[in-house]
């Protein structure tokens, strides 16, 4: 919220904190300023136990069950939503919104990033947004790595509200060029390090296979009811966080309900008891740096990676003890520095890619305004088509020693 404050007076945009800390506004420019600061505060308010991970299973769950289709996923983003806009009750945020004369439409939009104010959106979702300039600094801090680091008060001072096609757009002026590529820099390196490393990345697949067992077998809560406890149980719903993940493994263990499903059972303790599950190394899995542009290469190791995995995952079945399981983690989001132009192109909803939501916008003091990934003199523009592939394989000791006794892997 403090970021998105920042950056709507740094732009001009912003009102003084007279106009902004009352019961009534005075002005529509105050009651859009306040309206972007609430949800930048609230745009994380739907996140699941353990964050996207327990999030991915909820996702998967929702696309290979029989369930009626709706028009959205059953991810964080809609069900902060349906929070901001369905708890009209004491307590709830619905009320408060209402309650200071904010729209809970516009903040629902706000939050899923497809407001009709185009600079708002920018604000709150782009390659380099208030969201993105917060978690890397913050993340960076609390583990004791320096992979996010940027200059967070230069890169501030820099942006600027340029019109294309008679909308405001979020620029940054050129003399922060390097600012703007050592952060995009340093979320690349924080993905590539942190975020995909192998050592955080096994409890990850572990707990989002052992989170869609629970959703099959009915043991945690499935996503419509949690959109019944928010409208209609709120206090319930409060509950619904890392400690109920973790209580409800704790008691299904306890109480036998796992014995019936040997791999479930090994990997329930794996996380319980904190055994680590073991890599699987095979060039099959290897990280490497692909072309974003060149989709039908791509398809080919993906392809590869995908096949490896089952040939490996079959010959277990058959070979391994009925508790012997892999996990695949590949990637759900590309790794990239930038959309290369190329995609961004094909991707366009608009009649100007400038007015696109998420590429990063470069203003020069005449007015004209480029994407950053068109200039030749950054290194983005330059690495703007590469992507991080950096699939997974995860296995139990007894998979492992059998793939190993094999031949099948070194």
């Amino acid at each position: 919220m403090n970021n998105a404050h920042s950056i709507l007076n740094q732009i001009g945009e912003g009102v003084s904190d007279e106009e902004l800390f009352v019961e009534k506004f005075s002005s529509e420019k105050a009651k859009e300023h306040q309206s972007i600061r609430i949800a930048a505060m609230l745009h994380d308010i739907g996140t699941f136990c353990f964050s996207h991970t327990v999030e991915n299973a909820y996702i998967k769950y929702s696309e290979s069950s029989n369930q009626k289709k709706r028009d959205q996923r059953d991810d964080h983003e809609h069900l902060g939503a349906f929070i901001i806009k369905r708890t009209d009750n004491e307590y709830g945020i619905t009320r408060l919104l209402k309650k200071y004369g904010l729209d809970v439409q516009k903040i629902s939009d706000l939050v899923k990033g497809i407001d009709s104010n185009i600079l708002a959106n920018q604000i709150l979702h782009s390659e380099v947004d208030c969201d993105r300039m917060d978690y890397l600094l913050r993340d960076a801090h609390y583990t004791g790595l320096h992979y996010g680091n940027y200059d967070r008060a230069y890169l501030l001072n820099h942006f600027q509200v340029r019109e294309v096609s008679g909308k405001k757009i979020l620029t940054i002026h050129e003399k922060a060029i390097n600012c703007v590529q050592d952060f995009l820099i340093s979320r690349f390196a924080w993905y590539s390090q942190v975020v995909r490393s192998g050592r955080g990345a096994k409890f990850d697949a572990l707990a989002e296979e052992i989170s869609f067992f629970l959703l099959k077998n009915g043991m945690i809560y499935k996503y419509g009811e949690l959109l019944d406890l928010i409208e209609n149980h709120p206090s319930k719903f409060f509950t619904y966080n890392d400690s109920y993940f973790m209580n409800v493994l704790q008691e299904k263990y306890h109480e036998g309900a796992f014995k019936k499903e040997p791999k479930i059972l090994n990997m329930v303790e794996s996380l319980l008891f904190s055994r680590s599950p073991i890599r699987i190394k095979h060039e099959a899995f290897s990280q490497r740096i692909l072309d974003q542009n060149n989709k039908t290469e791509n398809m080919k190791i993906v392809k590869k990676a995908k096949d490896k995995f089952k040939e490996l995952s079959d010959f277990v079945a058959k070979n391994g003890s009925s508790e012997d399981w892999l996990i695949e983690d590949f990637p759900k989001k590309d790794i990239y520095l930038a959309k290369s132009t190329k995609r961004l192109i094909e991707s366009s909803t608009t009649s100007n890619v400038l007015l696109e939501r998420d590429p990063v916008k470069i203003c020069y003091s005449n007015g004209d305004v480029y994407l950053l990934s068109n200039l030749d003199n950054n290194l983005v523009s330059k690495l703007q088509t590469s992507v991080n592939f950096m699939p997974h394989v995860f296995c139990s000791e007894g998979a492992y020693t059998c793939l190993k006794d094999s031949g099948l892997i070194s």
